[in-house]
């Protein structure tokens, strides 16, 4: 018996899983399902986790189970289990996906389930990540204390009132992407004032990374952080406004808004 499944094993799975055993949680208590042999081999020989072709192995030998499928693939995935899936069984259903609500997943069921809706971000992989959790009101608080400690395994946990988690979903799901694309776009501008490419990668990632630390563990208004690096008449007030000339904060809101919306339309 494992204690965790993961049905897919693709990117997130993967990087929620590799968060668990950074973590401490022993490779050898999870198991992984794929159809993709090519998927089951990586996570495999990364991580050394049991893995199956079988989901219906994977839900009958686990107790907490993360659906881990792409959202499109969430009907036919939860019926191939859904026999398996029962309050009275000890089994609970982890899911992660946009669009996927608790009462739609317990309609698929067709039957009471403990179900906990999840959202992760892939900076899980590096014990960085942000998830948010909901669970319906089968859960114990004590089954809802030992998932919430295996999720803040790979970075934070926040338990959320469902309604929000679209808004989550744009703000800390597909969020690190658009960061990867300002890291990107900050070593464009380096080496085109000569750095060399990896140098100007790592500089700029930590520059983000130092930033990012300092709005979390000073607690200031991020306002208030820019304010003390613009000095009157300097480099980086000129560059503020060039940013402002530019749309930037109207660019990232109206990117998290189409975030959030696909994320409600999923």
């Amino acid at each position: 018996m494992y204690k965790v499944g993961f049905i897919g094993s693709g990117n997130m799975a993967s990087a929620m899983m590799g968060g668990m055993i950074a973590g401490g949680f022993a490779p050898g208590k999870i198991i992984a399902a794929d159809p993709s042999l090519d998927a089951l081999r990586a996570v495999k020989d990364k991580l050394s986790v049991k893995t199956t072709a079988n989901n219906r192995r994977a839900a009958r030998q686990s107790r907490l189970i993360f659906l881990t499928v792409k959202p499109q693939y969430y009907n036919q995935t939860i019926a191939e289990i859904r026999d398996i899936i029962c309050v009275d069984c000890d089994k609970i259903l982890i899911t992660v996906a946009p669009g996927w609500t608790l009462a739609r997943v317990q309609d698929e069921l067709g039957k009471p389930a403990k179900i906990i809706r999840t959202m992760p971000n892939t900076p899980a992989l590096v014990g960085e990540g942000m998830t948010a959790y909901c669970p319906n009101d089968l859960l114990t608080p004590e089954e809802i204390e030992e998932i919430s400690g295996l999720l803040a395994g790979f970075g934070q946990a926040r338990q959320l009132p469902e309604h929000l988690f679209d808004a989550f979903t744009a703000l800390c799901g597909s969020s690190p992407a658009f960061v990867f694309m300002m890291i990107e776009a900050m070593a464009d501008a380096a080496v085109l004032e000569g750095f060399p490419r990896a140098l100007a990668y790592s500089l700029a990632s930590q520059a983000v990374l130092g930033s990012a630390k300092m709005v979390r563990d000073l607690e200031l208004h991020p306002g208030i952080l820019k304010d003390m690096v613009c000095s009157p008449g300097g480099s980086t007030i000129e560059g503020v406004r060039s940013l402002e000339e530019s749309g930037l904060r109207a660019a990232f809101i109206k990117a998290l808004a189409a975030a959030a919306q696909k994320a409600k339309s999923i």
